[in-house]
Order: C-alpha cells, then sequence, then structure tokens
C-alpha cells in the first residue's frame, strides 16, 4: 500500500476495510467474530470497538507474522475448545456479502447430510496468476491447495483458486493446525496445509465455488483500493434505485453509503455525498455539493447547495440552504427552516421556525413560530465556557441581534434591528438598543 497505515484500516466507503467484513460476519448472527490483530494492533482494536461498540467481538494478537496458519493459531484459546463451526475471513476482503457466506455454511453443514471438517470458498478466474490453486483428483473432489510460489508449472495452469475464505469444523481446525510446518517458499505457516491434512485423515473437504469474482476481489495497493471503493459505490446506488426508488440526476457522481437509507421518490442531484448511517425519508430533494454525514432526514425535505450536516435531525418538510451548515446534534423541527449562510449548532429549531440568513445560532433552544433576522448571533461562548440561549414561541429576533447567552426570550417578544440583549426579555416585551432595554410590552400596543 506504501503507506505508514495497516492495510486493514484503509477506507472504502468512508470506513475501514476491516469494518465491512466485520459487519457482514455480524450480519449471520455469530457466536462471537474474533480479530486477529498484529501490526498497529491498538489502531484496529480502537477502530472496531467504535465501530461496533456492544458487539460479541474478541481481539487475538498474533506476535509475529508468520503466516495465514499462524494467524488463526493466535485465536486458539478463543475458539479451539468449542464445539462449534469457525468461519475464516480476510479482512481486505470488502464486498464479500452475507448471502455467499451463508451458502458456504450450508456447503459445510450438509456435505454428505454429515457435514464436512472443511469447506473452501473458490472460484475461476481468466488470470489467476498470483493466487494459491485448488487442486482436484480424477473425481473433481478435493485434493489440496498450492501457493503460486509453490506449485508446478502443471498447477499453475489450474484457472479454480482459493479464496482464503473457509468454514472449518473448529476442534479439527486447531488439531490440523499443531501439524502445520513451515518448509515451502515462504518459510511460513499456511493457512491452506490444513484442508490437505484433514483430507490425509481420512476427513471430507468440500468446495463451494463462487460465481462472482468480483465480491472475493482483496486489497494489495491503492489502484486496486479505488477500484473497490468505485464497485461499492456503484452497487449501492443501484440497490437504491432498484430497490428503494431512489433517483440520480447523473449516478456516476453520486457518493452515497452501503449504510446509508433513502426513502422512495427522493432526488439525489450531482456531487452530493450520504455518509454513514444517514437515513433520508420520502420525496426529498438533495442537491449539488451536499453532504450528509450520520444525520437523520424527515420526508419532503429540500438541502439546497452546498449545505452541509452533520450529526443532525431534520424533520419533515423543511428546507435547508444554499450554503447552510448544521452540526453537533442540531434539530430542525418540522416546517423549519434554515437558509443559506446559516450555522445551527448543538441547537433545536422549533416548528415553522426560520433563520433565512447570515446566523450563527448555537447552543440554542427556539420554540414555534419564531422568526430569527440576517446577522443574529447567539454569543454562547464567554472565553471559558459554553452557554444556553432559549427563545420562545412566536418571538421575532431583528436583523444584527446580538444574544449574548445565558439568557432568555420570552414567548412573542421582539428585539430591534442591532440590538445587543444581555438580560432575559419577558414575554410580548420589545426589546431595542446596546444594551437593549425594554421599550414597550406589545400588550400595550
Amino acid at each position: 500500500m506504501k503507506s505508514n497505515l495497516a492495510k486493514v484500516l484503509h477506507r472504502v466507503d468512508g470506513r475501514a476495510l476491516i469494518s465491512h467484513v466485520c459487519e457482514t460476519a455480524l450480519e449471520l448472527d455469530p457466536n462471537r467474530v474474533v480479530i486477529v490483530v498484529g501490526h498497529q494492533a491498538n489502531d484496529v482494536k480502537a477502530e472496531m470497538l467504535a465501530d461496533f461498540e456492544g458487539k460479541p467481538i474478541d481481539f487475538a494478537l498474533q506476535h509475529q507474522q508468520l503466516g495465514t496458519g499462524d494467524a488463526v493459531n493466535a485465536a486458539r484459546s478463543h475458539l479451539a475448545e468449542s464445539d462449534s463451526t469457525t468461519l475464516v475471513l480476510s479482512g481486505d476482503v470488502p464486498m464479500i456479502t452475507v448471502e455467499t457466506l451463508q451458502s458456504l455454511i450450508a456447503t459445510q453443514l450438509d456435505y454428505a447430510s454429515g457435514g464436512a471438517a472443511c469447506t473452501v470458498l473458490t472460484v475461476r478466474l481468466e488470470d489467476p496468476g498470483g493466487y494459491g490453486r485448488i487442486v482436484r483428483d480424477e473425481n473433481g473432489s478435493f485434493s489440496k491447495i498450492v501457493e503460486q510460489k509453490d506449485a508446478s508449472d502443471e498447477e499453475k495452469a489450474i484457472d479454480e483458486i482459493n479464496s482464503g475464505i473457509y468454514c472449518f469444523d473448529t476442534r479439527k481446525l486447531f488439531n490440523a493446525l499443531a501439524r502445520v510446518g513451515k518448509d515451502n517458499a515462504q518459510g511460513e505457516y499456511y493457512l491452506t496445509d490444513v484442508p490437505g491434512i484433514l483430507a490425509a485423515d481420512g476427513e471430507d473437504i468440500a468446495i463451494h465455488q463462487s460465481a462472482d469474482a468480483g465480491e472475493l476481489e482483496g486489497i494489495n495497493d491503492r489502484r486496486q483500493l479505488a477500484a473497490m471503493a468505485e464497485a461499492v459505490r456503484n452497487r449501492t446506488v443501484e440497490m437504491l434505485m432498484l430497490e428503494s426508488g431512489v433517483s440520480f440526476v447523473d449516478p456516476r457522481s453520486a457518493y452515497i453509503s452501503a449504510r446509508a437509507k433513502i426513502g422512495r421518490d427522493t432526488v439525489v442531484h450531482p456531487n452530493a455525498s450520504i455518509e454513514g448511517r444517514s437515513v433520508i425519508g420520502e420525496g426529498c430533494t438533495i442537491r449539488p455539493g451536499v453532504r450528509i454525514v450520520n444525520s437523520q432526514i424527515g420526508d419532503n425535505v429540500e438541502v439546497k447547495d452546498n449545505s452541509f450536516i452533520t450529526d443532525s435531525t431534520i424533520g419533515s418538510n423543511c428546507s435547508v440552504g444554499p450554503m447552510a451548515h448544521l452540526r453537533g446534534r442540531a434539530v430542525m423541527k418540522e416546517g423549519a427552516k434554515v437558509g443559506n449562510f446559516v450555522e445551527l449548532k448543538k441547537t433545536t429549531l422549533g416548528e415553522g421556525s426560520k433563520a433565512s440568513h447570515l446566523t450563527y445560532l448555537g447552543d440554542a433552544t427556539i420554540g414555534t413560530n419564531t422568526n430569527i433576522g440576517a446577522g443574529t448571533i447567539t454569543c454562547n461562548y464567554d472565553g471559558k465556557n459554553k452557554h444556553e440561549t432559549h427563545i420562545g414561541d412566536n418571538v421575532k429576533i431583528g436583523s444584527d441581534t446580538m444574544l449574548v447567552a445565558p439568557i432568555k426570550v420570552g414567548d412573542n417578544a421582539s428585539t430591534g434591528a442591532g440590538s445587543v440583549v444581555t438580560k432575559d426579555v419577558e414575554n410580548d416585551a420589545v426589546v431595542v438598543g446596546v444594551p437593549a432595554k425594554v421599550k414597550k410590552k406589545l400588550a400595550e400596543i
């Protein structure tokens, strides 16, 4: 990879390669997932624990990188004594699907009605160079796996390759691993020797051949990483169009996370990026240049050009942007509007309320049907601490108002243009000036 970063931490679809594999494994509802770590072990652990908090994940440390057999053997203490099936996956194969793994496991458990000691997932390639070959006997059954560097010319001509993904009877796996040597070109302990050892013991070895070579591809360089990212992106967009009824103005320019969910009749314009576990409702319009990260958006929402929304929630029938910024768990209630060059940070904008122009609202709670005038700022930071602003229902905040937090503005109150509000404003009051003072009560008019 020509990188200081461990290969499995390189990102596709916004997350580590190994995260894709782990998520697929977890969809099989296993008793546990054991991740074998070595190089940059702490970084891999941190990434996985953050991504899969609360999931049945353990870690096994491979102290030296002595081959694939040694890697699996590192998990011995986690698995060896269990009567179970162990599925062995590679951390750099992000396209592998649940359906393929379920079929592999079914072959393992159903083989000759008694189950196999091992099932190897294979695929045929036009150019098998660099991969271990599957050698079959005269009956077409498994004979052995031979690595490219150890293969004869005749064996190199075989086009069926080992994917590096296997199912094992757990006890038989670790019994055979104890007998694996390293008398080979690499001087390593090959996991590929285990099926041969089991076959020599008279055990049944099954082969499950996949029809899709693409989902078994690994990553070995930056070019493959980019190609894989494009493949994941294309698969996601195609599924959204065919299965969810989403329209893409230009499918080639959309960047949509495989974890995102988008409702029917939503239209996504060019160069939009919808990342993480974002959820977008039905009938929405996502305009060009929009970036949405780990956010929830209701139905019939329009997000206008070049807006950035992260870790926020937008109710139905809202309008955002253009060039708006929502972050830090910002919330827009139904029918609210945020316009151009407006930023919401850790702020709730109430139902039907509006902040249409050139405004910063931080650490604020704003009621229903309130209008925030252009140039308004909640001054939420005093140099040491953040403070909150509370604005009630049916309030009119005049243009260029500064609200110096902590502060409360009551229901039906108003501020004059250019006011600097440093004290709480009562219900129905009109305040103006620097510092703002009560000019009158609306009830008196």
